[in-house]
């Protein structure tokens, strides 16, 4: 038996009605980031240097209320970016053991296609795993499922 919890990951496509140009500019716009998440995590971005767009070592804070409206806080630093193409944001501090977030942006006859791909572990070994069926990956879903609606009414 492994007391080490596993690498979780999640992946979603999502057409956007928009040009490559105005897609990018919104989603490369820290500020933008509470817009497209549930209020109810209570996301606020806490930072004062994180500057407007993104680029590579920017370090974003946030705190966030995932769990019983308990405020945590987290730290990404965007590792990696190419215009109109793609960033990585990955966690520096927070809730996971391992965070690390794709963003990729391509032009498609039917607008941009967007596609996130993320890898994560929780801590805490087979505790972490149990937290992940009973509730993270519901959360995590409920996420990117509102994410998605929001982009469908902005776009």
């Amino acid at each position: 038996m492994s007391f080490m919890s596993k690498v979780y990951s999640i992946k979603t496509v999502q057409i956007i009605k928009s040009d490559l140009e105005t897609t990018w500019d919104f989603f490369s716009s820290p500020k933008n980031l509470q817009k497209i998440t549930p209020a109810a995590l209570g996301f606020k971005i806490v930072s004062k240097h994180h500057g407007d767009k993104m680029y590579p070592g920017q370090i974003i804070e946030y705190i966030v209320k995932p769990v019983l409206g308990i405020p945590l806080y987290w730290m990404t630093e965007i590792t990696h970016v190419e215009d109109k193409k793609y960033f990585v944001d990955e966690q520096r501090f927070g809730p996971y053991t391992m965070w690390h977030h794709q963003h990729h942006f391509k032009q498609v006859p039917e607008g941009i296609e967007m596609t996130d791909i993320v890898h994560y572990k929780l801590p805490l070994g087979f505790l972490g795993d149990i937290a992940h069926s009973l509730f993270v990956k519901k959360q995590l879903k409920g996420i990117f499922d509102h994410r998605f609606k929001v982009v469908v009414e902005m776009f």
